[in-house]
């Protein structure tokens, strides 16, 4: 039997690293639905959960897959799904009861070609918003981006952490080219992979009030099965979980929803930055399109032209205090996306004008060359 953490130097796609960095993170129960380009880490937890005691199922649909994570959360597990494009919009109703009951649990997204069935095996990158907005009402999101395996498996773990950490359902942003390209993937020891544990209330349950928060504006959380009472509703709630349907306990909920994200926000981002010291010219890339962009701008330096690399590794929160002083004294910023545009709006609401801001698009299906991301450079230096 394999040990429930493995070990060493292996060759994996992304999805299967995916899975194994669920693992290494503690998740025990896994609902989900086949579906192309994620399926297979729906079949790496199905191989791999039963030898862990945990719990794989396959659901009836995608909507059935992300209420079971919810479920198997409040029951005290650590819980994931995966999934891509159609089956992504379909879990948008549970994922708003995870956010608004504040239930830590994983979603894997891997971005196929859409909208619709679109492209089931070929590469988007058309779910970013979804992400962010996918719901209806406000609230504070969690995204992550990984550009590789490794990413990949490092960024399931950070993905639990962050999850656990402030309570809501935390989104794995791949795409198809980063979940079936096959890379060196290191995984360290158990004992060095570091864990957020899920914050447990710490009065009796007598003075237990589930959505009542501590200073970071997270509650603690009690699980069935723990000796508390708790109500979970999608209904907007007070401190107690129980419905109050007016505009001041609206407001004193979403605010905290909003800013529990917000307001931690310097805790959560994460980002990579490639020569900015000098750039006059800044692309911003994620996911697989990041790696095609970092040649291009080696190649842009190597023809004496002062280009920098700036890739996001969360999406959401975005990193717009980051994009507003870059702002101020770079001319323009490039942004190849295999979308329509989506995040390049992001960095040009940020940028406030005093900088450009340039979409370089695709409609899905192959990601930007180096050549062709280089070509723009050159352009507009």
């Amino acid at each position: 039997m394999r040990p429930q953490v493995l070990q060493g130097i292996h060759f994996m796609n992304g999805d299967v690293a995916c899975a194994e960095g669920a693992i290494a993170a503690g998740c025990k129960f896994f609902a989900g639905y086949p579906i192309t380009p994620a399926t297979e880490i729906a079949e790496r937890m199905s191989d791999r959960l039963p030898e862990i005691d945990g719990i794989y199922i396959q659901m009836e649909d995608e909507m059935a897959s992300m209420a079971a994570i919810l479920g198997a959360s409040w029951g005290g597990v650590k819980s994931m799904t995966a999934t891509s494009g159609p089956g992504f919009s379909l879990m948008m109703e549970n994922y708003g009861l995870g956010l608004m009951t504040e239930t830590p649990c994983v979603i894997v997204d891997i971005m196929r070609g859409g909208p619709s069935t679109g492209l089931p095996t070929l590469v988007s990158q058309g779910d970013v918003m979804q992400s962010r907005w996918g719901t209806h009402g406000d609230v504070g999101v969690i995204s992550l981006v990984p550009s590789s395996p490794q990413e990949m498996f490092d960024f399931a773990i950070r993905a639990f952490n962050l999850s656990e950490q402030y309570r809501l359902p935390v989104v794995i942003l791949g795409d198809e080219i980063v979940a079936h390209m096959t890379e060196k993937v290191v995984i360290p020891s158990a004992e060095e992979i570091k864990l957020t544990p899920r914050r447990h209330p710490k009065v009796p349950p007598s003075e237990y009030l589930p959505f009542a928060p501590d200073d970071d504006l997270v509650p603690p959380m009690a699980c069935a099965g723990e000796g508390y009472n708790v109500h979970v509703t999608g209904l907007t709630h007070d401190d107690r979980g129980y419905p109050v349907i007016t505009p001041e306990a609206q407001k004193d909920l979403v605010s905290r929803l909003v800013n529990k994200i917000r307001k931690n926000a310097n805790d959560i981002l994460d980002w990579e930055e490639q020569e900015l010291e000098d750039a006059d010219i800044v692309v911003i890339a994620y996911g697989s399109v990041a790696r095609c962009a970092k040649e291009a701008v080696r190649r842009a330096r190597n023809d004496g032209i002062n280009v920098g690399l700036l890739r996001p590794k969360t999406i959401w929160p975005f990193p717009e205090d980051r994009v507003k002083k870059l702002a101020e004294y770079v001319k323009l910023f490039i942004v190849p996306e295999v979308n329509f545009g989506q995040i390049a709006f992001e960095v040009e609401r940020h940028s406030v004008y005093h900088a450009q801001t340039l979409l370089i698009p695709k409609m899905g299906g192959d990601i930007h060359t180096p050549e062709e991301i280089l070509k723009a450079i050159k352009e507009m230096a």
